[in-house]
C-alpha cells in the first residue's frame, strides 16, 4: 500500500501521517520525488482499515499495490511516464538513440566521436570513463580525465552524456562534471548502497538488466532508485546470459512487451552488448524497436579496429549513419519516429 501525499500539504501534516502509520503498527517510508511525495507503508496493511487514513489533510490518495515494486509498477500509473534528459523525451512517440565509444580513451577520439554521433542523428553520446572488466589485467578506463574528455567533446555538438556509475564515492565527481544520464551497469544492478545513492540524486538513470536477472529482481532494483525519491527511471535490457556461445549474449526481445506491461517506465536496449558483433548490431536494434523498445544504446567508435575495449561490437561512423536510416523505417512501419 502506498499514500499519495497532496503537493500542498505542510511538513506538519505530513509528520502527522507518518506518526498515524506508525501509531498503527507500520513503517512508513517517504519517496520524495521531483513531482510527487509518496509513502510507502511497510507492514501488515491489514491494519488499515478502511478510510483510516484517507481522512487526514496530507493525504490525496490511498493505493493497495499487490506487486512487491511499488513505485515502479503499473498499478501505480496506469499512463507511460515519460524521462526527459534536457529536453529529450524517453517514452512516447519518438525514440531516442544513445552511440558513442564503449570507453573514452582521448580528447581527439571523443572529438570525432562526438561528430560522428551528431551526424547520424543520434541526440545522446554514450562513453565509459570507468569500465567494469571481468579481468583486473584490461584496460579500466581514462577515469576522471576522461569524463573531462567526453564533457567537452559532448559539449562541442550539444550532445548531453550518459556514463556508467560504478562507485559511490564517484558521485560528487559525476555530479560536479555535469553528467546529464547516469547508468547502472550489468554488474551493479543490484549492488543495493549505490542504488540507494542515485535514489537520492536529481539525475535521469538507465538500469541495465543483469546478465542472469529475472524480470522481478530487475523491478525490484529499480524500486530501490524510485523508493529513494528518483522517479527518472530508465530500464536497458542488454542480453542475459544462457548456454549459448556463438554470440556474446542472448537479447531478451520478450522482456520489452512484459516490461510494457508491469511498469509505466521506458524500456530502452542495448543490441551491442548482446550480440557482441557489429554484424548483429543492426538486426537486433531492428527487432527491438519493432517489439517497443522507447530507445537504444549502440557502440560506435571513429576507428572500431582500434578501440581499446569491445572492438568487435563497435560501428564505423558510416554504419552508424546507415543504421540510423534503416531504424527511421522501421519506426515509421510501427507508428513512430526516431
Amino acid at each position: 500500500m502506498i499514500v499519495i501525499v497532496k503537493p500542498e500539504a505542510s511538513a506538519a501534516q505530513l509528520e502527522q501521517l507518518l506518526n498515524r502509520i506508525r501509531e498503527l503498527g507500520l513503517t512508513p517510508m517517504v519517496s520524495q520525488g521531483a513531482e510527487r511525495t509518496v509513502v510507502g507503508l511497510i507492514g501488515d496493511e491489514r491494519l488499515v482499515g478502511d478510510g483510516v487514513l484517507e481522512s487526514l489533510p496530507a493525504v490525496e490518495q490511498v493505493m493497495p499495490i499487490l506487486k512487491p515494486y511499488k513505485l515502479v509498477s503499473r498499478e501505480f500509473k496506469k499512463t507511460d511516464s515519460i524521462v526527459e534528459v534536457r529536453g529529450i523525451p524517453f517514452g512516447g512517440p519518438e525514440i531516442q538513440v544513445i552511440a558513442g565509444p564503449c570507453s573514452v580513451e582521448t580528447a581527439e577520439q571523443m572529438r570525432q566521436a562526438a561528430a560522428a554521433v551528431r551526424a547520424a542523428g543520434c541526440r545522446l553520446m554514450r562513453g565509459g570513463a570507468f569500465k567494469p572488466r571481468t579481468s583486473p589485467y584490461t584496460f579500466q578506463g581514462v577515469g576522471d580525465e576522461g569524463l573531462d574528455f567526453f564533457r567537452e567533446a559532448a559539449d562541442a555538438y550539444d550532445l548531453p552524456i550518459v556514463t556508467e556509475l560504478m562507485d559511490v564515492r564517484k558521485i560528487d565527481v559525476f555530479l560536479e562534471k555535469r553528467v546529464d544520464v547516469i547508468q547502472i551497469g550489468t554488474r551493479n544492478m543490484q549492488n543495493f548502497d549505490l542504488l540507494k545513492e542515485v535514489g537520492r540524486l536529481n539525475v535521469p538513470v538507465i538500469l541495465k538488466r543483469g546478465m542472469s536477472a529475472t524480470i522481478k529482481e530487475w523491478l525490484m532494483a529499480a524500486e530501490y532508485i524510485a523508493a529513494h525519491g528518483n522517479h527518472r527511471i530508465i530500464f536497458a535490457e542488454r542480453g542475459i546470459r544462457t548456454f549459448e556461445t556463438q554470440y556474446r549474449n542472448v537479447l531478451d526481445v520478450t522482456a520489452i512487451p512484459v516490461l510494457k506491461k508491469e511498469t509505466h517506465l521506458p524500456v530502452i536496449v542495448d543490441p551491442s552488448h548482446a550480440g557482441g558483433k557489429a554484424a548483429l548490431v543492426a538486426p537486433l536494434a531492428k527487432a527491438a524497436i519493432a517489439a517497443g523498445a522507447d530507445g537504444l544504446l549502440i557502440e560506435s567508435h571513429p576507428c572500431p579496429e582500434e578501440a581499446w575495449c569491445d572492438a568487435d561490437q563497435a560501428l564505423s561512423p558510416e554504419q552508424l549513419t546507415q543504421l540510423m536510416g534503416e531504424l527511421r523505417r522501421v519506426a515509421e512501419a510501427v507508428g513512430r519516429t526516431l
